[in-house]
């Protein structure tokens, strides 16, 4: 009996573990035989990789072929495997030299004529690879564009099972480049802010939110511009640092993202529809995990437009992220953690037919129907949110100006100084922004603004919880870091508080 082995990575959310692909050939029937708790796609890897391997000319072993996935107890899901079972099987049987196989890393799938496929993880899986002290990394030709983004290692681009032979033996094949992308993969919407027409009220208390990493609450009448505000909140938000395009490109990879084209890095954007399931929006999946609505929006915003129609378990699933910026999702043998570090941003109409409370308009809604339609969104939840913001209709006299407010460039050009100014007060903390610093913080390490008396009487009334409390001490922060000032007045207090309550109208 002759054995061989090579490497692979597990992929577990975001982390990756490393697994040994042994190949043992002789000592029964001629058939294949896999164990190491495979799914489905990679237990068919069997009859994969053996038309595979017939279809570049080789021959798979007419011997029992046993091929043992290590660590035996975790679980493997995926068809990225395959390169790595080949490898091993053709080491066995002596085709291809074993002195590579050791300190290389595979990663891709095979087609039955022998060509490499993409794999969605690449990014996180050399990732993984590099951390454990390997050198070099095999990949699909199509994604090594994607695994050059980890530096630090020799990436080899593989088209087919020859290529592969080429490798192996010690004879990278040289692959003719890809022309280079125009531009890196966009993720947010376009628009300008100086496209919004009126809202004086709400274009401010976005920039606020862009400025600290608040989440804000949009609510109002139909086309009174929730959504336009939305979507243009990621344009006016700075880009993301090396460290946070890299963590974002790694989510963006295992939910099957191409990144040929570069690190992620700006802030990405998600807006779910409302019809989602709890799968799509805090992710997960039947043995590989995926990331979900929440996770693809990691360092950016993630909209609920008309939040009330999403289900009452969608909307409360979002507590945990909120407060933690995480997420983790449950199985019987694991638990898989996404990062979850985004602005929510939630729009909501005032009733289902959208006219209640406006004036000129009449509501036709019955009174229970509005109430249960308020109701969708649970007191727990708005208590996460920072920022409320009431949207009125835009009054004509709005409508005959053609710019009614700063541009994108300018508001943001505003708010890359405000984090600038948080960067410099937080730089001795693990924090950078002030939505991030937890309560304890602002209330012991940093001073405390003239005006506190205001919150106190606003606990005392139950007008704001603890919660809410330090959520206006951030906003505070926030406001004086838009004003240039080094410590909040009681002016940022009271307007905090407006905003936290809601209290401040939006009327245009």
């Amino acid at each position: 009996m002759t054995s061989a082995s090579a490497w692979s990575v597990a992929l577990l959310g975001m982390d990756g573990q490393m697994v040994e692909v042994e190949a043992a050939i002789g000592g029964g029937l001629p058939r294949t035989i896999m164990v190491g708790l495979p799914d489905t796609a990679l237990y068919e890897a069997r009859d994969r990789c053996r038309a595979a391997v017939a279809g570049v000319g080789l021959s798979w072993p007419s011997q029992l072929v046993t091929i043992n996935l290590t660590p035996a107890a975790l679980p493997k899901a995926g068809s990225h495997f395959d390169i790595a079972i080949v490898s091993a099987v053709l080491a066995a049987s002596n085709v291809v030299p074993r002195d590579l196989l050791p300190t290389t890393a595979m990663f891709g799938e095979l087609g039955l004529d022998g060509r490499t496929r993409v794999a969605r993880g690449v990014l996180p899986a050399v990732l993984a690879a590099r951390e454990r002290g390997f050198h070099r990394v095999i990949v699909a030709a199509q994604q090594v564009r994607e695994a050059h983004l980890v530096e630090g290692l020799t990436i080899w681009g593989v088209r087919d099972l020859a290529d592969l032979v080429e490798v192996l033996n010690g004879r990278p094949v040289m692959l003719d480049p890809d022309p280079e992308p125009d531009a890196a993969p966009r993720t947010m919407p376009g628009g300008d802010l100086a496209d919004v027409a009126g809202q004086p009220t709400a274009r401010w208390a976005l920039e606020v939110a862009a400025a600290g990493g608040h989440h804000l609450y949009l609510h109002g009448p139909p086309g009174v511009g929730k959504t336009m505000l939305a979507e243009r909140l990621p344009g006016i938000l700075p880009d993301l640092t090396p460290d946070q395009a890299l963590e974002v490109s790694a989510i963006h990879s295992l939910a099957g993202i191409d990144l040929s084209a570069g690190l992620v890095s700006r802030p990405p954007y998600s807006d779910p529809h409302h019809n989602v399931s709890m799968a799509g929006l805090v992710g997960g999946g039947p043995r590989m995990a995926k990331p979900g609505a929440i996770s693809l929006a990691h360092r950016g915003v993630l909209f609920l437009d008309e939040a009330p129609e999403f289900g009452p378990r969608l909307i409360e699933a979002l507590r945990t992220p909120l407060e933690r910026g995480a997420v983790t999702i449950g199985r019987a043998d694991r638990h898989t953690t996404f990062p979850a570090r985004f602005q929510l941003v939630l729009a909501a109409n005032p009733c289902p037919c959208g006219r209640a409370g406006t004036p000129g308009l009449v509501c036709e809604c019955p009174p229970m129907a509005v109430r249960r339609y308020r109701d969708r969104l649970s007191g727990p939840i708005l208590d996460r949110i920072d920022l409320q913001v009431s949207m009125a209709p835009v009054r004509k006299a709005y409508l005959r100006h053609a710019a009614t407010g700063d541009s994108s460039a300018q508001v943001g050009a505003r708010v890359r100084q405000a984090r600038e100014r948080q960067r410099a007060r937080l730089r001795d903390t693990p924090w950078s922004i002030n939505a991030e610093v937890p309560g304890a913080h602002l209330r012991s390490a940093l001073p405390l603004p003239e005006g506190i008396d205001l919150l106190d009487a606003a606990l005392v009334r139950g007008q704001i919880s603890s919660r809410g409390a330090d959520k206006c001490l951030r906003i505070a922060w926030t406001l004086a870091d838009l004003a240039g000032r080094d410590r909040p007045g009681r002016d940022d207090v009271r307007t905090a508080l407006m905003l936290r309550r809601g209290d401040w109208a939006g009327a245009a």
